[in-house]
């Protein structure tokens, strides 16, 4: 026997219909690349989002076409983000950090049919373009521009394609809550970066629990700003969870220093925000310099690396704002955990408190986390076991895109790479990656490709690159280096070496010179004498 209630599909078109219709008067604030403040509502974001869907469907564009944005925080890539998938083609958020090499990989592995992207990223396109042959639109994110387009005859522009849509206001009909969404490329792993493929169903599930208050809390009371780039797992979720919620939205662009940032969040009192610590750092760098405060922010969620203690004491003594520990990955879409206490710990002194928010917090419901041993035996939660750390639930990935069927998951779970113990109530801590990647700023960077450069130079018998703590960046890669006999380069040497291999912000930020490169009795580097040996390398030396 069925329970007699209806069926009605879970569809990332639900959630803006949903503010336009009890929202719809809310703003959406978005800075523009010259700095400059556009405003709009949810009722406007519906409609436009409407209209480009329609010019989509136009060009000829099918079911589960991929269709790519480089672009950074702002109300037209809100559009994209519901205008796209809600006529049932999947929007790709193409990071426009990665070296171009690999941003014409995964353009072409997606067989991306139309790109959107900014004023700031047009060098970029101009690079790409002939090297991506099933482009069929390119179409920057502006009005138009007659001496843009008088250079260039291939170039459209938004509000004059978004004009092409009709003001039929209605998405299809046939969409089903399983169907492709959305689309992220990671390049935590080694090779290629691999697909990450999401559906209306995962997407909103991750909303909702998203905006509950043990997770980011979202309420039609707040005002949030996702300084996380939307290119990078869509900027958390934020522009889905927040929308629902009906919160006020403030999309920063690309001005992300601490000046810009402080003063967005005083004039628009922004009570929410999510981002990487790199990029808090800068902002209590400014708020110390200028004697500023923040009289609205309430909290803030920092994941994508570790939070540094002192950054959590900074905004809690300093600024009375509640720091959110967070952790998650593009294959979790992202949410994983996230660190709120629970009623018991309220009893407990300011010491025992911020010992526990220093974790990277408990799963919410839908999100089951575990740990496992080399055997793939699952083991206790009791906080002291220390093991492989795998997860499953509604919103993580089964398998990579395009990728045969049944070669990613292990019994079921997904192996997130990390290292961890969990203790009874679920709060997670990372203790290592299973992996050699390096996680600079909240990006990746693959040790394993480093290596293999470096390899490359003439002058080296042996290398590793290990990750090295920086104050700045959270980690960055140190180049380690037997050089052949005989030979004398100089370490700028070696770096310049990288030099058109990889993007700038991959090179390391020195080499340490060894008589020998430590291996096991398979041949395998023993980076983690390394890191002992060099690991605080960097440190006092930015």
């Amino acid at each position: 026997m069925h329970g007699q209630m209806m069926d009605q599909p879970l569809l990332i078109s639900g959630i803006i219909d949903h503010a336009a219709r009890y929202h719809g008067d809310t703003e959406v604030v978005s800075v523009n690349i010259d700095g400059s403040r556009h405003r709009s509502t949810y009722q406007d974001i519906r409609t436009r989002s409407l209209k480009l869907g329609a010019a989509l469907l136009k060009r000829g564009l099918k079911r589960s076409d991929r269709v790519a944005t480089i672009a950074w925080n702002n109300f037209r890539h809100l559009e994209l983000y519901y205008g796209v998938s809600g006529v049932g083609l999947v929007c790709h958020t193409v990071n426009p950090r990665l070296f171009p090499e690999q941003l014409v990989y995964i353009m072409g592995h997606a067989e991306d049919r139309v790109v959107f992207f900014d004023r700031t990223f047009l060098p970029l396109v101009d690079g790409l373009r002939d090297k991506l042959p099933l482009v069929e639109t390119w179409i920057l994110m502006e009005a138009h521009d007659a001496d843009l387009a008088k250079d260039r005859d291939w170039l459209e522009f938004y509000e004059d394609f978004i004009a092409e849509g009709s003001d039929d206001l209605n998405w299809p009909n046939d969409i089903e809550e399983l169907d492709a969404s959305s689309l992220c490329y990671t390049s935590g792993t080694t090779g290629h970066p691999k697909g990450v493929l999401y559906s209306h169903r995962s997407t909103l599930l991750h909303a909702m629990m998203s905006a509950t208050p043990d997770v980011m809390g979202f309420s039609a009371r707040d005002c949030m700003v996702p300084v996380v780039p939307m290119f990078h797992v869509n900027a958390w979720g934020s522009p889905y969870s927040a929308v629902l919620a009906g919160s006020k939205l403030v999309l920063p662009g690309p001005n992300l220093d601490g000046k810009s940032l402080v003063e967005l969040f005083n004039d628009e009192k922004v009570t929410i925000s999510a981002g990487v610590p790199t990029i808090w750092a800068g902002l209590i760098q400014y708020l110390e310099d200028s004697g500023t405060k923040l009289p609205h922010l309430d909290r803030t969620v920092i994941g994508g690396s570790a939070c540094p203690p002192t950054m959590i004491e900074k905004f809690r003594n300093t600024y009375k704002v509640d720091v959110l520990h967070a952790w998650g990955m593009t294959e979790m879409s992202p949410l994983g955990t996230v660190n709120n206490l629970k009623n018991k710990h309220l009893e407990l002194d300011e010491e025992a408190q911020n010992e526990i928010r220093l974790s990277q917090g408990r799963p919410p419901f839908g999100m089951e986390l575990g740990i496992f041993d080399d055997d793939a035996n699952q083991l206790p939660n009791d906080g002291e076991a220390q093991g492989d750390l795998y997860c499953r639930g509604p919103w993580v990935l089964s398998d990579y895109y395009l990728a045969d069927k049944g070669t990613t998951l292990t019994k079921g779970w997904f192996p997130t790479g990390d290292v961890a113990t969990l203790d009874e109530d679920g709060f997670m801590q990372i203790r290592d990656r299973s992996k050699d990647i390096i996680k600079s700023g909240g990006e990746w960077i693959s040790s394993v490709d480093l290596e293999n450069h470096a390899m490359a130079h003439p002058d080296v018998a042996d290398a590793a690159v290990i990750s090295a703590r920086h104050e700045k960046w959270d980690e960055r890669p140190l180049l380690v280096v037997v050089r052949k006999e005989g030979s004398t380069t100089d370490a700028q040497a070696f770096l310049d070496f990288y030099n058109g291999k990889v993007a700038k912000w991959w090179i390391p930020d020195a080499v340490q010179f060894v008589d020998e490169i430590p291996r096991n009795a398979t041949g395998k580097v023993r980076k983690n004498l390394l890191r002992e040996e060099y690991g605080e390398l960097l440190i006092g030396k930015q």
